[in-house]
């Protein structure tokens, strides 16, 4: 039988970077510093609560816009965390994971001919999320190598056709964190327009060194023309639970309902039932910063036997390590290379850049139990 021809939406997306390294450390029986989850337990506590609502029957589909006592407590956190006022039945919807209410957010207002300004390096899920809506990524690539935001190259991409900004604070892959510079920068930029804003905030709670977590949510005129996406994988070291929200004015969030209604409708039931009893432990986000820079700087000595220069990360589960000064290969080439003789897997910065930029950097995740970050760098030593 002849099978009709499809035109992809999608030429030129092959398999993902952390899918291949995370295969070939398989493979090659590596330590993976690659994908970033973490390698230790989540909560005996909250595995139970989920246990506990099965057994209570909370089996079947919750509201489509995600279980209401969550939503009402979600909206309580930001209160306290942020000073804002949410309004959660017209505010607040959780979705199956961050990256799907990404994705939600520039399907909801993204029209063919639009533009999105992303900075590079950028989360892979970013730029084919923009392309299969028929809009066009306006790439800006971050100051290299704290990667700050290059304002003055905003303000000249900027057209009539510029339709959304996307920011990412703590920032995949780099760790990079928002300044109140940054929120005056992009306030005085979007002011006056129609220009929207996509905030990715999954690693809200994982940030370090003192620093704050500048969210959208604090601005309420910011907010106004926000979408700002969560995740509960990453606050309760349970990434393969999928599990996020996404949070906006009343205006876009009415338009965001329309599209998730008919995609995924609703999301797990028993998990929205538990996390709604276990977000009342405060110290369990408050703590998640400190707990994971300990391992930030547990990885940072480490790696002082490395001949890495490290770029300092201030969030996030990576830090970001320069070569360039000891090996002329691309950063694909060595994190290849490091894959298959020495038993460490990572992460290429490049394949966070739509066109490969090379700074010869690799990304490493430190969200891992200690034995397993010491016997990483232990198969780095006599790296030649």
């Amino acid at each position: 039988m002849n099978l009709p021809g499809i035109q992809s939406k999608l030429p030129d997306v092959g398999t993902t970077i952390f899918t291949v390294m995370s295969q070939m450390a398989l493979e090659y029986n590596a330590v993976n510093l690659g994908q970033g989850f973490p390698d230790f337990a989540m909560s005996e506590e909250l595995i139970s609560l989920v246990a506990k609502a099965m057994q209570d029957g909370h089996n079947q589909y919750v509201h489509m816009n995600g279980l209401p006592l969550l939503r009402n407590r979600l909206t309580e956190k930001a209160h306290r965390l942020y000073n804002t006022e949410l309004d959660p039945e017209t505010q607040i919807t959780v979705t199956p994971g961050g990256t799907y209410a990404i994705y939600t957010a520039l399907t909801t207002v993204l029209n063919p001919g639009d533009e999105v300004i992303v900075f590079e390096p950028a989360y892979d899920s970013y730029i084919p999320n923009i392309e299969i809506n028929g809009a066009k990524p306006v790439l800006i690539s971050l100051r290299f190598p704290d990667y700050s935001i290059p304002w003055d190259e905003v303000r000249k991409k900027i057209n009539p056709r510029t339709r959304m900004i996307m920011i990412n604070s703590p920032h995949n892959p780099t760790g990079a964190v928002l300044t109140e510079h940054d929120i005056t920068e992009l306030r005085s930029i979007v002011e006056g327009t129609n220009i929207l804003i996509l905030s990715d905030e999954v690693y809200e709670h994982l940030i370090y060194d003192g620093m704050p977590h500048l969210s959208i949510l604090r601005y309420p005129d910011l907010l106004k023309r926000s979408f700002v996406c969560f995740s509960f994988g990453k606050t309760y070291h349970c990434t393969g639970w999928k599990l996020g929200y996404c949070i906006s004015s009343p205006e876009l969030m009415k338009e965001f309902r329309k599209v998730h209604q008919f995609n995924c409708f609703s999301c797990d039931s028993p998990k929205q039932v538990a996390i709604a009893e276990y977000i009342l432990r405060e110290d369990e986000y408050l703590n998640l910063g400190p707990f994971l820079q300990q391992k930030r700087d547990f990885f940072r000595e480490l790696m002082q036997s490395t001949p890495f220069e490290c770029i300092p990360s201030h969030g996030s589960y990576f830090e970001c390590y320069s070569y360039g000064h000891f090996f002329n290969e691309t950063d694909k080439e060595l994190a290849v290379r490091l894959t298959r003789e020495y038993g460490i897997a990572t992460i290429p910065v490049s394949a966070f850049y739509k066109h490969g930029e090379d700074n010869k950097v690799l990304r490493f995740c430190f969200a891992k139990k200690e034995d397993t970050l010491t016997k990483a760098i232990q198969k780095l030593s006599g790296l030649q």
